[in-house]
């Protein structure tokens, strides 16, 4: 068992989840408490740079961070958590992790991320190569993560035949029609064959599939293809732990407006493993982590009183790079495409600014 406490009288966070949410939290309240950061990799990654870092391996340089980069006052635990009970994490290790305070941030399912930020860095030159050899390409999936490769690759590889299936009746479902429609004629334009209310049945797809089969029993080529659909959460693991109650029917830990599990004092739940209803983008979880770092806060020195109330980024808000120098961006009182969004966005996709987040350097390495 591991009892480490940290000294000093410090209370215990255990923080669940590497990602941009527990990342955050972690470098928050590393010098107001002892921190256990558990994750199964060794590194954070900035998500929204990682579609540019398949067209671009040099980009991922600056995406993947070594947790000890900026989590310089804490402990870290590279395995998976396992189980919780009520005043300790198990991990898959062996360790029992003692916390008065837990937060879990563990996100999407990802079973390919390997360990180490140097395996990354060769997996997304491996994409890169896979891309750079193929004539032709299948995105499967036209939500943002579908849209915006096939916008990275349309833009640095132009040459390239790219076809983009979607299930639904529009891409970019999750915002309005306007700006969908943007997305579908900037893609048309950029020679993209989309191909909506179709899908392809995974089932039948390898790493080496080079034909494919419509739902509407059209055959596509490709060189290679790219499956870009939703992940489910990353919450099987607590399926039979002590929060397997506060689950809802998505899997999601159910929220209080502090950010709380429901019915737990202790215990925080951010990102995209909460049901709060937004659109989970880097913004959203880097929000729910100062909200919630603050919170623990006034709890631990007694002024609950004090917490603040989480309030969501409207779904009306939403941005969606088109590759270097184009965007879509939809706001309560417009939506604009072009060089504009493109300024705010997609120059660098937010990552120096969360590099600056997180007390590093945008640009420069460490």
């Amino acid at each position: 068992m591991d009892a480490h406490d940290g000294g000093c009288g410090l209370r215990r966070v255990a923080v669940v989840g590497g990602g941009i949410a527990g990342s955050m939290i972690s470098k928050s309240l590393q010098f107001f408490a002892h921190v256990t950061l558990i994750d199964p990799k060794e590194y954070l990654e900035i998500p929204y740079g990682s579609l540019r870092s398949m067209v671009e391996p040099c980009f991922a340089e600056r995406t993947l961070i070594n947790h000890s980069h900026y989590f310089t006052n804490g402990r870290l635990i590279t395995s998976p958590a396992v189980d919780i009970t009520e005043s300790q994490v198990l991990v898959a290790d062996g360790r029992h992790v003692v916390f008065d305070f837990l937060v879990v941030a563990t996100g999407h399912h990802h079973p390919t991320l390997p360990t180490t930020r140097t395996q990354r860095l060769h997996q997304y030159t491996s994409e890169n190569e896979r891309i750079r050899g193929a004539k032709s390409i299948l995105i499967i999936g036209g939500g943002p993560t579908g849209v915006e490769l096939a916008g990275e690759i349309a833009t640095e590889f132009p040459d390239k035949a790219i076809t983009l299936v979607h299930d639904g009746p529009r891409l970019l479902e999750f915002i309005g029609p306007k700006a969908s429609d943007k997305a579908l004629r900037w893609l048309i334009s950029k020679r993209v064959n989309v191909k909506l209310e179709q899908t392809i049945d995974l089932n039948d797809v390898s790493d080496g599939t080079t034909s494919f089969q419509s739902s509407k029993g059209e055959i596509i080529r490709a060189d290679c293809h790219f499956v870009c659909t939703g992940k489910p959460v990353a919450s099987a693991w607590l399926q039979k732990s002590i929060l397997k109650s506060c689950l809802d029917s998505h899997g999601r830990l159910m929220v209080d407006g502090y950010l709380r599990v429901k019915g737990r004092h202790n215990v925080f739940a951010i990102g995209d493993i909460n049901d709060i209803r937004e659109s989970k983008q880097g913004e959203c979880a880097k929000r729910q982590a100062k909200v919630a770092a603050k919170n623990m806060k006034m709890i631990m020195v007694g002024k609950e009183s004090k917490m603040e109330s989480y309030v969501p980024i409207s779904p009306t808000t939403a941005m969606v790079s088109l590759g270097r120098k184009q965007a879509i961006a939809q706001f309560s009182f417009t939506t604009m495409s072009g060089i504009l969004p493109a300024f705010i966005k997609s120059r660098d996709l937010f990552v120096g600014k969360t590099r600056k987040h997180l007390g590093l350097h945008p640009t420069l390495l460490d």
